[in-house]
């Protein structure tokens, strides 16, 4: 389970050889507040597993997927999250600037400024739910 890669920031947070805000952390998930949040609560679940992309998802990954996105209702009830104004996604290949998979939750939506409104647009070609991940992890069985 522990495949790292040693260029990787992400890699290096989850190892503790990096900076930053972890709020949650289990074997297989770290939850970690984005450097440069687009509102007041943004947070990233990085998967301990490093994975490129979401685009890069197989089957056999399934599980971890499972894990990244159960982590989302737990993290909202830490921080008393109103998840009828969070939102949450993957950025969509080639529109990463990390690469180390890495599931967004960002709350409340009505504070994201409007350059991040459109970084963040739910279902675009840069940005997807969940849900979308979710149909083309199942496509690729």
């Amino acid at each position: 389970m522990a495949t790292r890669v040693e260029s990787c920031i992400f890699c290096k947070i989850i190892d503790d050889k990096a900076p930053s805000e972890k709020i949650y952390e289990d074997e297989y998930v770290t939850c970690i507040k984005d450097i440069n949040p687009a509102s007041t609560h943004h947070y990233l679940i990085l998967p301990k597993r490093h994975i490129r992309n979401a685009k890069e998802l197989k089957q056999e990954d399934a599980e971890i997927y499972d894990k990244m996105t159960s982590i989302v209702d737990r993290i909202t009830e830490m921080k008393g999250l109103d998840a009828a104004c969070t939102l949450t996604g993957f950025h969509w290949p080639p529109f990463n600037t990390v690469h180390h998979l890495h599931l967004h939750v960002i709350s409340p939506t009505n504070e994201i400024n409007m350059w991040q409104k459109f970084m963040f647009r739910p279902d675009s070609f840069w940005f997807v739910s969940t849900e979308y991940v979710r149909s083309y992890l199942q496509s690729r069985s």
